[in-house]
């Protein structure tokens, strides 16, 4: 493929750059960029550059050490608490005081805070099992309430 004035003007950019670093003496970077003008094809440009680096070479990269023992330096940010997770464990705790009506809540509120404490790494997931244990728990003793309820006013035969 044939080459353009602009890719002549960077191989002579990266010849520039090799002089510059030592990696070309005086004559042989003269020589080169007389070939790189003369030159036509992407093939013979690459000859003229092929044993150079592209580009800067990357330097190691050297942290510096604080300069203050770890004790002193300041605590990463608190993880936050899912809020859905607070407010399942909340509805689970007060349905014996609410006769079991926030139950579903905290089932419902329960099940979808587990399933963003997965998603994005919040923390919570202990309270929002308490939500979902304790809601399932005051469901269940209603259903068993409604059903010794039942049995005992069926007729005795």
């Amino acid at each position: 493929m044939r080459a353009s004035h602009a890719d002549r003007e960077r191989a002579v950019d990266v010849l520039k750059a090799g002089f510059a670093e030592g990696r070309l003496s005086k004559d042989e970077y003269e020589q080169r960029v007389a070939r790189a003008y003369q030159s036509v094809t992407y093939a013979d440009l690459q000859l003229l550059v092929g044993d150079l680096p592209q580009g800067p070479v990357p330097q190691p990269m050297v942290l510096p050490q604080p300069m203050v023992p770890p004790t002193f330096l300041p605590l990463p940010p608190p993880q936050r608490t899912n809020p859905s997770a607070a407010g399942a464990m909340i509805c689970g705790l007060l349905t014996p005081l609410t006769w079991g009506v926030t139950a579903v809540p905290a089932v419902i509120l329960g099940h979808k805070a587990r399933t963003e404490i997965r998603r994005s790494g919040e923390r919570g997931d202990g309270m929002a099992l308490t939500g979902v244990v304790l809601g399932w728990l005051a469901i269940g003793g209603w259903c068993l309430v409604m059903l010794v309820t039942l049995l005992a006013l069926l007729p005795k035969t």
